[in-house]
This record gives C-alpha cells, structure tokens and sequence, in this order.
C-alpha cells in the first residue's frame, strides 16, 4: 500500500517562509506526476503546484513567484518552499502523486493526510 505523508507545516507570521515536504512509501512500481493542493477553511480544494517526473512544473496564478515546487525522485520525494505567506495562504495543503504499483498497471493517483499551515499576525 502506498502511503504519502506530509510534513513541515506550521504557524508563521505574514511575510514569512515554510518548506513542506512528502515523501510516498510503499511497494511501487514508478511515480509520475506529483503535485500540491491545499483547502482553505469554507473553500473547495484548489491546485496550488504540480511538477512531472521529468521535472516540468506548473503553478496556480496566486502562487506564482512565491511558492516553488521540486522533487527528488531518488528520495521519492516533493517539496513546496513557500515564501511570502499571505494570510489568505491559510489552508490544508495536501500532496498527491500519480503512482503505477506494477509495469503495465494503470496509475492510481494517492493523496497524503495534509499538513496545516496558518498563516496570521
């Protein structure tokens, strides 16, 4: 089973910094595509970043210059460094990765717990 698990979550003050990180365990095959998103309180789930295996990104117009996403596919790895924090940055931020368990299987897309990360003075 495979499990991706978030950490580096926090309280921070506006303007400041936080590095998330997820690491996937388990018995897989390869991991393509990987991404962060996160849910603000009353709000539905949104896009914050995604990055391919091939290191391709793509970020939500709102994080754009503040927020950067990487990976480490030797680690099984992705990271968010978000700089800048924004009150309005508040929210759940969960991971995801599109994983293939065995070759020839389809990909299943798995999603880790979250981590919290607020944001206020």
């Amino acid at each position: 089973q495979v499990q991706l698990v978030e950490s580096g979550g926090g309280s921070v003050q506006p303007g400041g910094s936080l590095r998330l990180s997820c690491v996937a365990s388990g018995s897989l095959f390869s991991i393509y595509a990987m991404g962060w998103y996160r849910r603000a309180p009353g709000k539905q789930r949104e896009l914050v970043a995604t990055i391919t295996s091939d290191g391709s990104t793509n970020y939500a117009d709102s994080v754009k210059g503040r927020f950067t996403i990487s990976r480490d596919n030797n680690k099984r790895a992705v990271y968010l460094q978000i700089n800048s924090l924004k009150p309005e940055d508040t929210a759940v931020y969960y991971c995801n990765a599109d994983v293939r368990l065995q070759p020839h299987w389809p990909t299943s897309t798995y999603w880790g717990q979250g981590t919290q990360v607020t944001v206020s003075s």
